[in-house]
């Protein structure tokens, strides 16, 4: 199982800070997933960090076992 990382205003959107899903390609885990949260994740001002890293190309991600992706909103501030 991989595992999805929600900050922020994502957390509030998912019900959780974490969500286990079955390894595969990140389409299929997106399309498991409620609509709204679902959209709510491939927005382009969402930033997805795969196991720490950060990632530029969000095309072909596929998630392993044990693999961490974690959502990361814009930040704001003042």
């Amino acid at each position: 199982m991989a595992k999805l990382v929600f900050l922020g205003r994502l957390e509030d959107l998912a019900g959780a800070a974490e969500r286990e899903v079955s390894d595969g390609p990140l389409t299929a885990v997106l399309a498991a997933l409620e609509p709204e949260l679902a959209e709510a994740l491939v927005a382009d001002r969402i930033r997805l960090a795969l196991n720490g890293v950060l990632l530029v190309d969000r095309s072909g991600i596929v998630l392993a076992p044990s693999d961490e992706l974690a959502f990361l909103p814009p930040v704001s501030g003042g």
